[in-house]
């Protein structure tokens, strides 16, 4: 067994110590490291250059310590003899992120990835962690949320001593500790919590109500009993925030006070920060068997050390987007109409990413490490989402199977057949495996139809068959020019005619002094005038702009007119003569092909079934 205790020795200054404890040590030299990168999100974050400081010991006597690289140590156990080794190091803990580690005097939360240094060799002996309370008075409240499994005494939500089976386990149980606001509710019979920390108001019986709902559902559609024995959302309350990573039997979620549920709200209505809210938790809670149960190849077992490329991601983070707001339809939380429009932004999302041209689905995933996660300011340009574009595959996909099985099968069969021959036995999953599950789902006789669109879907940058396919629910797909600078897509009862407005073919941010240009579309009039992101234009015509100011004068002008727009490029004054082009048939318009609007027998039968 390999023992840690983890103290918050010093909140103010973000500070945690940890003390590593090797019962038992044969040969010279014990290799110890830190991971460098955490498991669900995808970007080498060297978490190792926050120890501050590394000791070893061994019955009362200083080890030499030796750094081999960015994470590892070699430490001397001078000869073993069985004899136990004390590592202590500090980290310093100021990340506020769902991914690290944070400290101060309202809260602890740390993931093992941050904290915990490994053995080398021993990752699959069992681990014990005592979590201990910072000093003081003012922290006699604060409490324990975290997946481990409470050991030797300690009462649950208590300080104390906790367990993991592995290395693995250990470092997919986050802890938040505080005086938190827990929320308790049974899914299925399966003990689920929400603890909320932050200062925060909320209906706790609606969030409760909802949240049963969901977690039901998610634990129905793969088929009881569900994989955990107890889950909790660890939510940390920010005035402006958001973020969620999901973990084996819990969540670490980041989310803005305005999103949860008041009890002042509409009970008829869910407002859209409390729906963006729910979207979070029911995707977290989907990955509870998709990516963390039902994996990549690549990922059984994690290489934390060094980047594991996978092209599935578009898979395992785009159906996750795909299911996560339909479950709130299907469970009656929203109303369909509302649901469609969470669809329709997701196409206008796609769709105006030019890097839908440039990037495919499969790359997008496997580049995740150096483009998705690095994105620049030239990212609507080069890359695609394997989130959305992969949340509209799935619906792709869902919607042809149904067709080509005259409704009798659904992308569901597919998920779970994913989780039986995959997730279950702990399989990983191969690049063709899906293809191969969805094919036989759908019989052999439509193979050709699948393979084609498999091809077009993954591997080539051509558009998705959404048009055709929302057809065979009695749903019009058509693009238009946006109607202003917040137009994200719409649901209509009638076909729209949008008139193409000037554009300059930017994303734009207010500035103190006029606009910051965020990035420039390649094709744009912007581009072809020399515009470039980082700009921080001023004037327009020799009229002042600003954030609100800007729409106003494009406005004014006419497709094809030239304007004069000035503005800074570092301190340097620059001129641009802009010849304005028409806004771009970008925007996703939903609409419904009958009279019966949402209660078409088809529309209802993909969102209810």
């Amino acid at each position: 067994m390999i023992q840690y205790q983890i103290v918050p020795i010093n909140p103010h200054a973000h500070l945690f110590e940890v003390t590593l404890t090797l019962d038992k040590v044969s040969g010279r030299e014990v290799e110890l490291y830190l991971p460098n990168w955490i498991p669900g999100s995808y970007m080498i974050r060297d978490f190792a250059k926050h120890i501050q400081w590394l000791k070893a010991e061994s019955a009362g006597q200083s080890l030499a310590v030796k750094k081999l690289d960015k994470a590892r140590w070699l430490v001397d156990s001078c000869g073993g003899d069985d004899k136990p080794i004390e590592v202590r190091y500090q980290v310093y803990a100021w990340d506020l992120s769902v991914r690290g580690a944070h400290l101060d005097q309202t809260h602890g939360f740390f993931n093992g990835t941050s904290v915990f240094l490994a053995v080398k060799g021993q990752e699959e002996v069992q681990y014990k962690v005592n979590i201990q309370p910072p000093a003081g008075e003012a922290f006699k409240n604060w409490r324990v949320a975290t997946g481990l499994q409470p050991v030797d005494g300690t009462k649950e939500f208590g300080f104390g001593w906790y367990q993991a089976e592995n290395y693995d386990e250990l470092i997919d149980c986050p802890v938040e500790m505080s005086d938190f606001r827990l929320i308790s509710f049974d899914a299925c019979g399966v003990p689920h919590y929400m603890a909320l920390t932050g200062q925060h108001k909320v209906d706790e019986a609606r969030l409760k109500n909802d949240l049963i709902k969901i977690c039901e559902h998610h634990i129905r559609f793969f088929g009881e009993p569900a994989p955990v024995e107890r889950y909790i959302f660890m939510t940390y309350v920010l005035g402006k925030g958001f973020g969620g990573l999901e973990h084996r039997n819990s969540t670490a979620l980041h989310c803005s006070r305005e999103d949860l549920p008041l009890p002042s709200d509409d009970p008829e209505k869910v407002k859209d920060s409390y729906q963006t809210f729910l979207d979070l938790c029911s995707h977290e809670y989907f990955h509870t068997w998709n990516v963390k149960r039902i994996k990549p190849a690549e990922f059984l077992p994690y290489d934390t050390q060094n980047e594991s490329h996978t092209e599935l991601l578009w898979a395992f983070e785009g159906f996750t987007s795909y299911y996560d707001n339909l479950a709130l339809v299907q469970t009656g939380i929203i109303p369909i109409k509302q649901y469609l429009l969470t669809i329709a932004k997701t196409i206008t999302t796609v769709q105006r990413a030019r890097g839908r041209l440039i990037q495919s689905v499969t790359d997008s995933s496997f580049d995740a490490w150096t483009k998705f996660y690095k994105q620049d300011e030239n990212a609507p340009n080069a890359v695609v989402s394997y989130y959305s574009k992969g949340a509209l595959i799935a619906l792709c996909m869902d919607l042809l199977i149904r067709k080509l099985t005259d409704n009798q099968k659904s992308l569901r069969d597919v998920m779970v057949r994913l989780w039986q021959e995959f997730g279950q036995p702990q399989i990983g999953v191969k690049n063709d495996s899906i293809q191969t599950i969805t094919i036989e789902v759908c019989g052999q006789q439509h193979q050709k139809e699948l393979d084609d669109f498999f091809q077009l879907a993954l591997y080539s940058t051509d558009d998705l068959p959404l048009v055709e396919l929302l057809k065979t629910v009695d749903m019009e797909l058509v693009f238009q020019p946006r109607n202003d600078r917040n137009d994200k897509g719409q649901v209509k009862d009638e076909m729209p005619h949008n008139k193409p407005k000037p554009s300059l073919g930017i994303e734009y941010q207010g500035a103190n002094l006029g606009i910051t240009v965020k990035s420039v579309y390649w094709d744009s009039a912007a581009c072809e005038a020399g515009i470039s992101a980082g700009d921080q234009l001023i004037s327009m015509n020799d009229l002042k702009i600003d954030n609100d100011e800007f729409a106003k004068r494009l406005a004014e002008c006419e497709i094809g007119e030239t304007v004069v727009i000035r503005g800074f490029r570092r301190d340097e004054l620059m001129r641009f003569e802009v010849t304005l082009k028409a806004s771009v048939a970008d925007t996703a318009y939903l609409v419904y092909c009958n009279d019966e609007k949402d209660e078409s027998s088809k529309l209802k039968q993909w969102l209810t079934h």
